[in-house]
């Protein structure tokens, strides 16, 4: 079993660490958040750690009604542009906690009156002496290049810190069991992925909170499986990209049941007419019905918890494919597992 596999595996266990061993932190970084009277939260991150930041820019906004940017590094790297951010609560999200690009902004962001907070799975880190407070992801060393635990634990941390934010309950303790019930579709992965060995180009589509997944399963397949793969919201697909779609070409799909549901049949509909291979992952009969394949999680998995599980068979689904194609999914070409920009 490849490492990148082992460590799929490890996801329910992690986040139920994280979620026992975080929460009292939580609830005492929320009350100090809200005393400050936030008005902006600024995200920055890079690579999978910038798609978890995606999905949490979705999160945060939705409960919390607080203006939630993605940052531009190099805004504050190479062009040294001074912002107010007296206001603001600046989040770096890095699985090591070295990158420079990101701690110079957190570094940057506190002289400009910021609160920062670190997401990292290093307590050591350089990200955790630079943030006036750290968040950890108890997942243990991610042996893997390709990350997968941490990005989870990442996303598990934006629903934690919703919850003290927005002081609204979310039912985050129900993601790991969900985890490992979306754990026992590897079987079937396996025998799907035996459909892709000579796939070399393919679209990933997701809406709303699976926006940011899109990202990260399109990230995964470039990597491990030296796959070229786009990535669109489904209702920003319809605006050109659909004129790349013809006949078998694979259309991946996270498309779970809840408010993205009409946007996804309705380009399910359009990929059915142009003989396309569309691919979803859902828990949505008719979103199955509608798809020439599909991978169905439990029906109970409402959309506003689907993220995490959601992520689950299409990480093991790019691991399977990089093995079935004779990848090493653990050591990608020109990769290392920190990688350091300014």
């Amino acid at each position: 079993m490849s490492l990148m596999l082992a460590e799929i595996a490890e996801q329910p266990v992690v986040l139920e660490k994280t979620i026992r061993l975080e929460s009292a932190k939580l609830k005492k970084i929320g009350k100090l958040l809200r005393d400050k009277d936030i008005d902006l939260i600024v995200l920055v991150a890079r690579g999978s750690s910038d798609n978890a930041a995606f999905f949490g820019r979705y999160l945060l906004e939705i409960t919390t009604g607080i203006p939630v940017s993605l940052s531009a590094p190099s805004v504050y790297t190479l062009y040294k542009a001074k912002l107010n951010l007296q206001r603001a609560l600046v989040i770096g999200v890095s699985q090591s906690g070295e990158g420079e690009d990101i701690n110079q902004v957190l570094e940057s962001a506190k002289k400009s009156g910021a609160f920062t907070l670190g997401i990292t799975n290093f307590a050591d880190s350089t990200m955790a002496q630079i943030a006036d407070e750290t968040l950890l992801i108890h997942a243990g060393r991610e042996k893997s290049v390709a990350a997968t635990k941490t990005y989870s634990g990442q996303m598990l941390h934006f629903y934690l810190l919703a919850s003290v934010l927005a002081e609204k309950k979310i039912d985050y303790d129900k993601i790991p069991q969900f985890t490992q019930q979306a754990l026992e579709l590897k079987p079937l992965v396996e025998e799907l992925v035996q459909r892709y060995v000579f796939m070399e180009n393919c679209v990933v589509v997701g809406r709303g909170l699976n926006y940011g997944n899109s990202y990260e399963l399109a990230l995964k397949l470039m990597e491990t499986c030296y796959v070229v793969a786009e990535r669109f919201s489904s209702a920003d697909f319809f605006h050109g990209p659909l004129a790349i779609v013809e006949r078998r070409f694979p259309v991946i799909l996270f498309a779970p049941k809840g408010v993205t549901q009409k946007s996804n049949l309705d380009l399910l509909l359009r990929l059915k007419e142009l003989h396309a291979d569309s691919f979803s992952i859902t828990n949505d009969k008719k979103i199955a019905a509608l798809s020439s394949r599909n991978l169905i999680l439990p029906a109970e998995i409402d959309e506003f918890l689907s993220p995490i599980p959601f992520i689950i068979p299409a990480q093991l689904f790019a691991a399977l494919l990089a093995d079935a194609k004779g990848l090493n999914a653990d050591a990608p070409r020109s990769l290392t597992k920190v990688t350091k920009t300014v």
